[in-house]
């Protein structure tokens, strides 16, 4: 059992993935160029069916020129917190092995992007930083802005930052200012059968 950042697991994981959580409350400082790209360097080195290597990372630092777009591209909600964190970053998969004229979708690209996520998250907390990832962004409006091309699937946003004071977000977002819980293992781990909970 390991307690830390007022969570407690079951088994003896190391203490960081339990202080790995997704706050709202940013500074808004500004990260430095080679600390964001060590973060996603980190993701990059995730593992990949058939190392195909799906996920793609676009990126802006808070106060360059492209920073009013990639908020915009965000839902409105996550516009209202996101837009002080240091970074934001859009994670898009390559959706087809090899040619996208061939037709071989990949099965698992999804899949493997989520684990470059993962990556980036543990990365950007042993960096002093916290991640946020976000479905709340404006999918088809991304596509568009960035000519990504119908093999790609925009997957998510992600937002990383260094945590602020909860009192900079609205009231709404300050009581959902905790790490949250999770179900305990024996909800999402079966040994020999599939349970639908």
């Amino acid at each position: 059992m390991t307690k830390s950042n007022s969570r407690e697991s079951q088994y003896a994981i190391d203490p960081l993935f339990l202080d790995r959580w997704s706050p709202r409350a940013f500074t808004g400082e500004v990260i430095d160029e080679s600390v964001l790209l060590t973060i996603l360097d980190a993701a990059h080195w995730a593992p990949s069916s058939a190392n195909q290597q799906p996920w793609r990372f676009v990126y802006a630092l808070n106060g360059s020129e492209d920073w009013s777009k990639f908020v915009d591209l965000l839902v409105e909600s996550n516009q209202e917190w996101a837009k002080n964190a240091s970074a934001l970053i859009y994670v898009v998969s390559r959706s087809f092995n090899g040619d996208f004229s061939e037709g071989r979708k990949s099965y698992t690209h999804s899949f493997d992007a989520g684990t470059a996520w993962g990556y980036l998250a543990l990365q950007a907390r042993l960096s002093g930083f916290y991640a946020h990832g976000m479905g709340g962004i404006k999918h088809e409006e991304i596509h568009k802005a960035f000519s990504i091309p119908e093999s790609y699937r925009v997957e998510a946003g992600v937002a990383v930052g260094r945590l602020a004071d909860k009192s900079v977000l609205s009231e709404r977002n300050q009581e959902r200012e905790v790490p949250s819980q999770r179900k305990s293992l024996s909800e999402v781990a079966f040994r020999g059968k599939f349970i639908a909970n």
